[in-house]
């Protein structure tokens, strides 16, 4: 692990979100990354240059070396840093598995979002339904 921290950009208002950070922060308990919860007032996404509903949509990890990763590369970024993940990172890149992986969490991500937020749950104005 490198000493560099990383940024871990999620949903906490979101209970699977948040079940799945709360795991990574348990194993991750040494490291330093900064996890940030974009559904708190105080959070100033402008440094990521996201908005909340940018945020909120899909899973976003600043890596050690300052890129702002997005989707399956932000998980695997992610994975690369904790204990009992790396090897998960390294297959996944070894075998070329993140266009995969972003083809199935993009329209997981979405549906979940549309889901959670249609009726304006998560705290940002109901989408207009589609025609």
């Amino acid at each position: 692990m490198t000493a560099q921290a990383i940024t871990v950009l999620y949903d906490g208002g979101c209970p699977l979100c948040r079940r799945e950070i709360n795991h990574y922060r348990r194993i991750a308990v040494d490291l330093p990354i900064e996890w940030v919860d974009v559904c708190l007032a105080e959070c100033d996404l402008a440094r990521f240059g996201l908005t909340r509903q940018d945020a909120m949509q899909l899973f976003h990890v600043v890596d050690a070396t300052g890129t702002l990763r997005v989707g399956a590369q932000a998980f695997i970024a992610l994975w690369s840093v904790l204990p009992g993940y790396r090897w998960l990172s390294k297959l996944c890149r070894g075998l070329g598995l993140a266009p995969l992986l972003e083809f199935v969490y993009v329209r997981f991500a979405g549906w979940h979002y549309r889901r959670r937020c249609r009726d304006g749950v998560c705290g940002l104005p109901p989408e207009a339904p589609r025609s």
